[in-house]
């Protein structure tokens, strides 16, 4: 069968297949080759066709929805969604076409979960919002081939009145952050001064005790050596007085040694007992 056309499919779509109407495979990337169509009467080739589906992660935004909350206060809400196809037969074959019906499923989300919410909850918890929506609409997408990776509530938009009151309730949280910012900081700054007193009051009680365990180390070593003079003083009397009991000619010679000693000094007087009564005098 000759052929007089092809196709190229590149990686970021998908192809389907076609032939008369009816879709019989999903290409992938690749180049392909499209048969002519024969109508000999008797015989007829299928007529085939190829519709590309894009499967890259696209974003979808819907914008300014005017919804009312459970405490009936209107506001217009602004949601990014981020998706791809991830069953291509089932994007094309199950919906008419499937941006639409995601961006009215995300819509219609969005109103159920902001409808059952009051303001004040918006406000302080946004999350639950953007999660109410995926778990909505996450199932649903997925009936016909698209996968949700992201749901988010991009933009709030609320009546004047109330945006005032929201603006001077901002303005008093800047207040009350920056009064506890610079309280904080105060508080740091005490903190590090009375950390950096109590620093320097725990080196300057340890130097002065390094100084105390010196001086007393020193004390006891002047001590200990004093000790020891003395007791060697005391062995030397000890092994003289040992000597002098052992050989008494010492004890004498160390008298006259004392009595030559005394005789050099004039006015010394020396008592020799020879004679009870009797008593030599050099002056």
């Amino acid at each position: 069968m000759k052929t007089n056309r092809e196709i190229i499919i590149k990686d970021t779509h998908r192809g389907l297949w076609f032939e008369d109407g009816r879709m019989t495979q999903v290409l992938g990337a690749g180049r392909y080759a499209l048969p002519r169509q024969l109508n000999l009467g008797f015989y007829r080739t299928p007529k085939v066709e190829v519709q590309l589906v894009d499967v890259r992660e696209r974003d979808l935004t819907i914008k300014g929805q005017e919804i009312l909350t459970a405490d009936k206060v209107a506001i217009r809400v602004s949601i990014l969604v981020q998706f791809r196809v991830v069953n291509p037969q089932a994007a094309v074959q199950e919906v008419e076409n499937y941006t639409d019906r995601l961006y009215s499923d995300i819509q219609l989300a969005a109103r159920r979960s902001l409808a059952a919410m009051t303001l004040e909850e918006i406000l302080t918890n946004r999350n639950r919002l953007n999660e109410d929506i995926l778990g909505d609409v996450k199932a649903v997408a997925a009936s016909y081939g698209v996968a949700i990776s992201r749901a988010d509530v991009k933009d709030l938009i609320f009546p004047g009145n109330i945006q005032e009151v929201m603006n001077r309730v901002l303005a008093a949280e800047r207040l009350s952050q920056a009064q506890l910012v610079e309280a904080r900081t105060k508080a740091d700054v005490q903190r590090i001064d009375a950390q950096a007193r109590a620093d320097a009051q725990r080196l300057d009680a340890e130097a002065q005790a390094v100084v105390q365990r010196r001086q007393a180390e020193a004390e006891a070593e002047a001590r200990r050596i004093r000790t020891e003079s003395e007791a060697s003083a005391l062995r030397e009397s000890e092994t003289a007085a040992e000597a002098y009991i052992r050989h008494p000619a010492l004890l004498r010679l160390q008298e006259l040694q004392t009595l030559r000693e005394m005789s050099r000094t004039s006015n010394a007087r020396i008592y020799i007992g020879f004679d009870k009564h009797t008593a030599v005098s050099n002056d």
